[in-house]
């Protein structure tokens, strides 16, 4: 499976200069091919190909004083440009025949965009360094802050500069069955909440760290200070990437504490099962700000591509499934409970649940795996008596008759 490995990269002034540039002649012929593929609609013309439009777009275009500056950059980021709008298109219609989710139609680039990118395939003739930093053409020789070791040697390196003015190199690489871990017996379900991030069916409940709840004061100062700014000043631009920074942290921390977690999970089990959750339905409650600082759907996402890198099973359940209201010990059905019941009876068998423990059960044995609430916390309560000896009282035993009537007499 194809991977992608990402590293901060710290540019000179004048490298960030010329990856301004590339990032404004990709952006630029992106648009242009944008706009003649609209332009032929419009006017009911057939569909330019990539071929024709790199052509008049790229190689032609240099030869004009209008687009001179093209060939100050190097040719494959161009070319990558075109490709990107080729992908967009097929994605937007691809959501229309149903075959992935729908998405909007391409949009075109602005310099004002959180996100710049530009990608380098072999043909750019990009490289590492004996002096281990990212040689790219017509830019230099970037030092890179290597984290770890890249698994096999990369096809694509794109370089992304995010809204907080940061810089990223992001290889492409290719991985083998080498890292398929041994078999193991556990098995688990997942009940993802806001209370407790996740709940496992062992018993286990890892609580939710709300990384955006606890920066809420750091990121109001900041959002504060950029309204009183004045619009198009320098000061704004730099309270803007103060903003920007602040949020770019919050990420950072959410998104190493999903690693972590994942990549534990994923390691001791051999199979996960999780609830596929309707998180863009919860994301217009009013508990909208809590779904997305829980990041349910990257945390997901990141237990699939783990499970398929690794050689673990992983399993998603459908999002009605009736985990909260059937006892994972007996398998009756109870009825819908409110979001405040957090412990509940069995009326059949009389056992004392844990919500959140018993749906994590029910996600394992919807999906298939081989768990039980052994390991949860569940209890036997009082068996209520059956409905043939309610209201029956023991007679009195006969001796103790004789023996009150000997005391008598």
């Amino acid at each position: 499976m194809q991977l992608r490995y990402s590293f901060r990269l710290y540019p000179s002034a004048g490298q960030r200069t010329a990856l301004a540039r590339a990032f404004g002649c990709a952006r630029v012929v992106y648009n242009d091919a944008l706009r003649a593929r609209e332009t032929a609609r419009s006017e009911g013309l057939p569909f330019p190909k990539t071929g024709d439009l790199s052509k008049a777009l790229i190689t032609r275009a240099k030869n004009t004083p209008e687009r001179s500056w093209l060939g100050e950059v190097s040719a494959v980021v161009l070319q990558q440009s075109l490709r990107d709008l080729d992908a967009a298109y097929r994605n937007f219609f691809d959501g229309l025949k149903g075959k992935r989710p729908r998405m909007g139609a391409p949009r075109y680039k602005s310099r004002r965009d959180s996100r710049q990118a530009v990608r380098f395939t072999a043909n750019a003739r990009w490289s590492i360094t004996p002096g281990h930093k990212l040689r790219l053409p017509k830019i230099g020789d970037l030092k890179v802050k290597w984290s770890r070791a890249l698994p096999s040697t990369p096809s694509t390196v794109t370089v992304v500069k995010d809204s907080a003015g940061r810089y990223f190199a992001s290889f492409v690489v290719e991985t083998g069955t080498s890292e398929v871990l041994p078999r193991t017996t556990p098995e688990l379900g997942i009940d993802l909440g806001l209370g407790h991030f996740a709940v496992l069916s062992d018993g286990t409940k890892v609580d939710s760290p709300r990384f955006l709840r606890r920066a809420e004061k750091r990121l109001k100062k900041a959002q504060r200070a950029l309204s009183r700014k004045e619009k198009g000043s320098r000061n704004r631009d730099k309270a803007r990437i103060r903003v920007a920074r602040a949020h770019a942290r919050v990420a950072d921390a959410r998104r190493e504490f999903h690693h972590r977690l994942s990549t534990k999970l994923i390691r001791e089990n051999q199979a996960v099962a999780v609830e596929d959750l309707a998180v863009k339905g919860l994301a217009r409650t009013r508990l909208a700000k809590s779904v997305h600082d829980a990041g349910w759907s990257a945390f997901v996402g990141m237990l699939e591509y783990k499970a398929a890198r690794y050689g673990r099973t992983f399993v998603k359940i459908g999002r009605f499934e009736p985990t909260s209201q059937v006892c994972s010990v007996c398998g009756v059905k109870d009825g819908p409970k409110p979001l405040h019941v957090r412990e509940w009876t069995c009326g059949a068998c009389g056992t004392i649940l844990d919500r959140d423990i018993n749906a994590a059960v029910n996600v394992a044995k919807a999906a298939g795996l081989a768990v039980s609430a052994r390991g949860a916390q569940v209890r036997r309560g009082p068996v209520p008596a059956q409905r043939g000896e309610t209201g029956t009282r023991p007679d009195p035993h006969p001796t103790t008759v004789r023996q009150t009537g000997i005391a008598l007499l």
